[in-house]
């Protein structure tokens, strides 16, 4: 390749390089629509490191699954004097209703609610519009 032809395709790849850059920064985010809320509540003789691990394989669901817009996940808090009803919450956003389907039937949903319903004492799952 000549100097001339070398010049040329630097610049294609400086322009092409910018107009990726600019089409990342000014491209709309994926809005959610649904939201999926599941309580959990452990069985009484479960360890905190098998709480620990339902955590992190709930979370990695984000990762494995294109469906989820959001996710975000907690322990919950008690009233003041009473006990807690659930242990934990993982709240999901979804675009639509069919992506919300879609992941409750993906493999790898399946997969860990396989591995982790042993433990669950009681599961409460809340599904919802978002009000824009």
């Amino acid at each position: 390749m000549n100097r001339k032809s070398k010049g040329y395709l630097l610049i294609v790849a400086v322009f092409c390089s910018f107009a990726l850059f600019i089409y990342g920064a000014y491209s709309p985010a994926r809005k959610a629509q649904k939201q999926q809320i599941f309580c959990v509540k452990f069985k009484n003789s479960i360890e905190k490191d098998v709480v620990e691990r339902h955590m992190h394989a709930f979370a990695g669901l984000k990762r494995e699954t294109k469906a989820i817009v959001g996710y975000s996940a907690g322990r919950t808090i008690a009233p003041a004097g009473k006990p807690g009803s659930y242990d934990v919450v993982h709240y999901l956003t979804f675009q639509s209703e069919d992506d919300m389907k879609a992941f409750e039937k993906s493999e790898e949903f399946k997969s860990f609610k396989a591995d982790n319903e042993a433990a669950w004492e009681n599961i409460l799952v809340i599904n919802a519009d978002i009000q824009q």
